[in-house]
């Protein structure tokens, strides 16, 4: 397949008549500047694909419903459960389905998807006790994104407290069941498994190294001082904060994701760097649920790379992502220019936190993920194609076409998307 691309991102940056030819899924040739070229035109800006490198599925379904009141992540926290509770293999299938395809429809070509809801009610296994994240993968597998199951070790609902309520559905009982029902997940070309701790209240200290070890440095992503409550309650059981309790028991290495990476002391971001971590900021989520404002600049600094998610999903748009990033920074400081529009967009299209390095790029030997974007919308007419307007004038909906392995899988029409979340989404919540 050629296209003819009227601009481009490509890594030394934006480009004119640009003809890329697609084999294997992956790019052969990428020639700028070939004005005269036969192959297929695609108006507009075309960017590489996106990674969403923070996901909670099944959470699509409270978009709406947890901002009708104030509360805190404690009180949005119960009707998350409330949600979780419901979820059968096929129900999980359905909106976990529709919810990628909304990703699709977004130009995200990636996902990482930090898994678990494992269990049936009461915490027993179904026959198959991978049914629930295998319904996470077919359903990315339909939809063709490319997925990567972040399993996630859940033991405990607080500092020596056992699961309680729904949690059970998450718990394995011990950090070696967890890895010997992980073991059996097997991997494809469109999906890789990975590792998550949910945070150091949920894991036990001394079950923290098993799931370091099981990562088998691969991709390991943990919830990281979200919220100050749990920092407190790490002080009072460990007399430390969760994240030297993570660099003690060896967590953190460059395979490493810290997601939120919210309170932070200056020793917390000297170690994150040091290690060479990546931290996963999800703007829109840690405003809705009133978090607070991560030191991103201060972790990039250190040596901590970033990357993007959508978490909630209150919101399902990584240019929303990027565009809260450097205004979150901005309100933090009083100050602007914090994030150039070159690192919000890399960082938004940064694969290799989720085991994907061949992804990200539009250049030869990577995997043929494309975004093709209008330039003459209401919210992108006149702000010109750069990484300025990628990164601040952008959004979902200025998402045309999507290509993921060199095949399309959008073409400008969402209203099946819209249907198919209607329909899963009343199904759960009923």
């Amino acid at each position: 397949m050629r296209l003819l691309l009227e601009r481009a991102l490509l890594p030394h940056g934006v480009a004119d008549d640009v003809e890329v030819l697609i084999e294997g899924g992956r790019f052969v040739d990428v020639r700028p500047g070939l004005r005269d070229s036969a192959a297929t035109r695609v108006d507009g800006l075309t960017i590489p694909g996106l990674a969403n490198c923070h996901s909670h599925a099944f959470h699509r379904a409270l978009r709406g419903h947890t901002q009708a009141e104030r509360g805190s992540f404690w009180t949005w926290r119960e009707q998350m459960y409330a949600v979780a509770e419901r979820l059968t293999p096929d129900s999980y299938y359905a909106l976990a389905r529709a919810t990628y395809a909304e990703m699709v429809s977004t130009g995200i070509t990636t996902v990482g998807e930090f898994h678990y809801l494992h269990h049936g009610p009461g915490g027993t296994a179904y026959d198959d006790p991978n049914a629930m994240g295998k319904a996470l993968i077919a359903a990315a597998t339909d939809v063709g994104l490319r997925i990567t199951l972040l399993d996630t070790c859940y033991l405990a609902s607080g500092f020596g407290t056992p699961p309680e309520g729904v949690q059970q559905r998450y718990s394995d009982g011990t950090a070696e069941a967890w890895a010997a029902r992980v073991a059996d997940l097997s991997e494809s070309p469109t999906s890789r498994i990975g590792a998550a701790i949910h945070s150091v209240r949920a894991v036990p200290a001394d079950q923290l190294s098993t799931v370091v070890a099981a990562a088998d440095g691969g991709p390991l992503h943990v919830h990281l001082s979200e919220q100050v409550a749990e920092n407190e309650a790490c002080q009072a059981a460990h007399h430390c904060t969760p994240t030297e309790l993570l660099h003690d028991h060896g967590v953190l290495h460059s395979a490493t994701s810290a997601v939120h990476a919210t309170h932070l002391t200056e020793s917390d971001i000297d170690l994150l760097g040091a290690a060479q971590t990546t931290s996963c900021f999800c703007p829109t989520t840690e405003r809705d649920l009133g978090d607070g404002i991560g030191p991103s600049r201060a972790l990039h600094g250190a040596g901590s790379r970033l990357s993007l998610g959508s978490d909630s999903h209150a919101v399902i748009d990584l240019f929303e992502e990027m565009r809260a990033l450097e205004m979150n920074e901005r309100l933090r400081t009083q100050q602007r220019g914090h994030w150039s529009g070159a690192e919000l967009v890399a960082a938004a299209t940064r694969h290799d936190s989720l085991g994907w390095s061949d992804v990200g790029q539009i250049a030869i030997g990577q995997r043929a993920d494309l975004v093709n974007l209008a330039t003459d919308s209401p919210t992108t007419a006149a702000t010109g194609a750069s990484y300025e307007s990628v990164a601040m004038a952008t959004s979902a909906y200025d998402v045309r076409r999507v290509w993921i392995d060199g095949v399309r899988r959008l073409d400008g029409d969402r209203a099946q998307v819209g249907a198919d979340l209607t329909k899963a989404i009343e199904e759960v919540r009923r």
